[in-house]
């Protein structure tokens, strides 16, 4: 089987005959032919496989009301004691409420979760999970909120209180994996979905982390769970992929997959990358001043979410939405000039 990445441009000197990437705002005249038996080749945009070239190219639907001809912000929202970045910062409602407000003036979604999925967490009590998210979800809503609101969970019975609450989307790290009865919700409500990859769950998923080919691994798993999701009830139209940066992959794992997620593109669906504040950033760049914590991962997360963007990545999800914004708008007005007051 051969895989076909996209090799995303975003100069302002585009070339005649260059495609665009997923209707948005980069630009491709090569592929890299990727195989599990052959090395790398690279051949030109128009001599790839027609259905190939179609996937790589059509426009993505807007999801969740979002039009995804530009990059978008997913902004993090805990309310939880234990997350790896902001454990309890954000735990009482009022505290919640104004960190949603917050988040929403720089993030075009504020995803809520209430539950954390750090390495080694362990699972939270159905009703705990609604007891923590549902009332911010219903606070923002009354406050004036009308972005989307996404409910980060794996588990059915708190989807459903959430979108009730107010919800517009649901975030599954387990890929639709943990409770059989989410995917035919999502459908039910024809709620918009994040297929997120991992291996493992949470409480195990860094034990040993292992694959023959990260890349085309977690590309094939994609594939195979879309198929699946879509076989639930779910349109395809409605669903953004996920690699799954740090679940169930080591640092080499997670460069891996971030230096070739333009791959992801060929599964015709939007992209999200979700790589804030993520242990790797520490073990990769260092730690300021000598000391690694997850508030000092903030200048590598902004290096990796620039090299999203430059990929095609249509949502970046992040602890930092104004800051990430502030590095957007250099970015774009650094390398394309023709989306000019897009962010």
């Amino acid at each position: 089987m051969e895989y076909f990445r996209p090799i995303a441009m975003t100069d302002a000197a585009r070339p005649e005959g260059a495609f665009t990437l997923a209707g948005g705002w980069c630009w491709f005249t090569q592929v890299e032919v990727l195989s599990r038996n052959t090395a790398p080749r690279l051949i030109a945009a128009a001599d790839c496989p027609p259905d190939v070239l179609g996937r790589l190219t059509a426009p993505r639907p807007d999801f969740a009301g979002l039009v995804l001809d530009r990059p978008r912000l997913m902004g993090i929202l805990n309310v939880t004691p234990d997350s790896f970045s902001d454990g309890g910062r954000y735990l009482s409602p009022k505290s919640a409420l104004m960190q949603g407000r917050q988040i929403a003036k720089s993030a075009e979604i504020v995803d809520i979760g209430g539950e954390s999925t750090r390495p080694g967490a362990r699972e939270v009590p159905v009703a705990e999970e609604i007891a923590r998210t549902v009332p911010v979800i219903e606070a923002l809503r009354a406050g004036g909120m009308r972005g989307p609101i996404s409910i980060d969970t794996r588990k059915a019975l708190v989807a459903a209180a959430a979108l009730r609450a107010g919800a517009t989307l649901v975030n599954d790290v387990s890929g639709l994996g943990f409770d059989d009865a989410l995917g035919p919700l999502v459908a039910k409500e024809k709620a918009p979905l994040i297929l997120m990859h991992a291996q493992g769950t949470p409480a195990t998923m860094q034990d040993s982390p292992s694959y023959a080919d990260v890349l085309l691994d977690v590309y094939d798993d994609l594939a195979a769970w879309l198929d699946g999701a879509v076989e639930k009830g779910i349109k395809a139209d409605q669903i953004v992929l996920d690699p799954g940066i740090g679940f169930g992959k080591t640092a080499a794992h997670n460069l891996a997959l971030i230096r070739g997620i333009s791959l992801f593109h060929g599964l015709g669906c939007p992209i999200l990358l979700g790589a804030s504040r993520k242990r790797f950033i520490g073990s990769v760049g260092g730690g300021l001043g000598g000391t690694d914590t997850p508030e000092g991962r903030l200048p590598g997360s902004l290096a990796v979410a620039v090299a999203g963007f430059a990929q095609g990545v249509q949502i970046t999800r992040v602890h930092d939405a104004a800051e990430t914004r502030q590095a957007l708008r250099l970015w774009q007005a650094l390398n394309t000039s023709h989306l000019e007051g897009l962010a």
